[in-house]
């Protein structure tokens, strides 16, 4: 991914927090020189002192079987929005804000044991906290054999990619009015980009 140096975000520790706040990426390989695409919820695990991301394909979905020596990249976005040059105190073009995070590594699949251990973290994430949770102890043997229908995988992560591009070259007058202007767009995007830009000011002072 081309990076500007003025967007460039290296703190892992917060780029670990993005993936775990925008965790549905998308996962790129190639086929035949033919990119596949598929849009999954993934999780960033640590074992020992290597970083995976945790998913799931279904087990017609041709993509896992493309998995090899060759390097995956797995894509994570966060809020984005248009820029209006409206919104500067002097002449300048419009732009586009965005929040991108790339990982590069080897993707390998998982025994049915380690598949299992991963739904359950996956469930336990986004159930524990409703009234009454769907988690992977709770469920009938007849729905955990629903599991031969899907394919579980890790990838080793090997490089980490990531760009914020906030306004953060504008001077400060023009920062402050282009996060007034998202925060009172109509749209979620918009709103969502605000909070990160102030957010994102905050850790810099």
């Amino acid at each position: 991914m081309y990076i500007p140096k003025h967007y460039e975000m290296k703190d892992f520790e917060e780029i670990k927090a993005f993936i775990e706040k925008h965790s549905f990426g998308t996962l790129v390989t190639a086929l035949d020189g033919k990119p596949l695409a598929t849009h999954l919820p993934m999780e960033l695990v640590k074992r020992g002192d290597d970083y995976y991301l945790t998913g799931h394909l279904a087990y017609r979905n041709p993509q896992w079987q493309t998995f090899g020596d060759d390097p995956v990249l797995v894509m994570f976005q966060g809020p984005h929005a248009y820029i209006s040059s409206s919104w500067y105190q002097s002449e300048d073009v419009p732009t586009w804000n965005y929040q991108s995070v790339h990982v590069y590594g080897t993707a390998t699949l998982m025994v049915e044991q380690e598949l299992q251990e991963d739904l359950s973290r996956l469930l336990q994430k986004y159930e524990n906290h409703r009234k009454d949770p769907v988690l992977w102890e709770k469920l009938s043997p007849q729905a955990k054999k629903q599991i031969k229908g899907i394919v579980g995988f890790k990838v080793k992560v090997e490089d980490v990619q990531a760009a914020y591009k906030l306004s953060q070259t504008r001077p400060e007058e023009d920062y402050e009015n282009i996060v007034e202007q998202l925060s009172q767009a109509d749209d979620l995007n918009s709103q969502q980009l605000a909070v990160a830009m102030k957010a994102n000011r905050q850790k810099g002072d």
